[in-house]
């Protein structure tokens, strides 16, 4: 039987198991009125969507940083396209290099940031500790300490769920950013803040696109056969970003209340029904073992982290474990030179001797045995 390659439009928050949570940002988004936003990793599925609610609120200008000059055009266009009177400005740059995000900042001043730029493809991204270093790590650095210097008002990082008891080096690179932004809001006049997401339904590297190409190709869907996950969609991850922005005092983990976590395999289930099909019977489910750096179940908090309400009863504030800043910058240091040496299992040894509740992936734990 023959299989249609595209698949029937569907909203992604039917898929959701409970109803979307939708922001009125009209109030709180004041603080974007006439200035200057930057966001990094602007062409990504967050950093566009942010681009796009933000456009809304009339910022003076809106900095669209990446390195993907696709991506970054695309968004440059849609952005000049419905916001003729926006000025709207694309920027190729990565947020490695030192000196061209300070070009970029002096150029610039921006008073708001919004730091998105990240890799976060859990499974291709495991097997390369070493780019995790550079980008995820290194780059938050970069840009966060840079905007301590130039005065930045707010800034704030996005982080994830799988930040939390990490297995996956995704994760365990997001912690230790974490722990370096909160470390720089304890001195800054800047406001640092993080905003900790769960899976985001049709974001890159998302198990949604997956689920999609399968389905499409007649099956069957790999699906583990009790993995659970908090799901969010995109405009909400995006609400949230811009809410937690406003809210901030300084070093705030802002965590969005998502419901309970899902089944994955529901998920598969509901979007082959969603394209009038039956499990089982049209498409077959084939059930896998969880990837390197997959969790059987996500966590939002640590058992440390004390939780507090705010306005909004959708959103929670964690209070973020506080280490030895000395200790994070030796460490950040020295994964820095064990990047640059391309030594995989000394990053992973030296990830996990910093971070206790850092377990390795069977990737790595595989590698240390032989």
């Amino acid at each position: 039987m023959a299989y249609r390659k595209n698949m029937t439009e569907f909203r992604l928050e039917q898929l959701l198991g409970r109803d979307e949570i939708d922001t009125d940002l009209k109030e709180i988004a004041a603080y974007l009125n006439d200035q200057t936003v930057l966001v990094t990793g602007a062409g990504g599925s967050i950093g566009s969507e942010l681009c796009r609610q933000i456009s809304r609120f009339k910022p003076k200008n809106l900095l669209l940083l990446g390195r993907g000059e696709q991506s970054i055009y695309t968004i440059h266009l849609e952005c000049r396209t419905r916001f003729p009177k926006l000025n709207v400005l694309p920027i190729i740059a990565d947020i490695r290099d030192t000196n061209r995000m300070r070009q970029v900042y002096e150029a610039h001043r921006p008073a708001v940031i919004f730091h998105t730029a990240a890799h976060k493809h859990v499974e291709l991204i495991e097997a390369f500790p070493e780019e995790v270093v550079k980008n995820n790590i290194i780059g938050t650095k970069i840009v966060s300490e840079l905007a301590q210097e130039y005065g930045v008002q707010r800034f704030v990082m996005i982080s994830t769920d799988k930040a939390v008891k990490p297995v996956c080096v995704y994760g365990a690179g997001k912690r230790l950013s974490e722990f370096q932004i909160e470390g720089l809001s304890r001195w800054s006049d800047t406001i640092f803040v993080t905003v900790r997401f769960g899976n985001v339904l049709g974001a890159r590297g998302s198990i949604v696109p997956l689920f999609q190409k399968q389905i499409a190709e007649g099956g069957p869907v790999t699906v583990h056969p009790e993995a659970t996950r908090y799901f969010m969609t995109v405009p909400e991850a995006a609400r949230l970003v811009i809410q937690s922005g406003a809210m901030g005092k300084n070093g705030e983990i802002f965590i969005l209340d998502m419901g309970k976590s899902l089944p994955i395999i529901d998920l598969a289930i509901e979007m082959i029904r969603l394209e009038g099909k039956e499990p089982g019977v049209d498409i077959q489910l084939e059930f896998i073992d969880l990837r390197p750096g997959d969790k059987l179940h996500e966590e939002l908090l640590t058992q440390t982290e004390g939780v507090c309400m705010t306005k909004n009863k959708k959103i929670f504030i964690a209070q973020p474990d506080q280490i030895d800043i000395n200790a994070l910058e030796a460490t950040i240091a020295e994964l820095k030179q064990l990047a640059a040496e391309t030594k995989r299992l000394d990053i992973i040894q030296k990830l996990a001797e910093f971070l206790p509740d850092y377990k390795p992936s069977a990737l790595w734990t595989k590698k240390r045995a032989l």
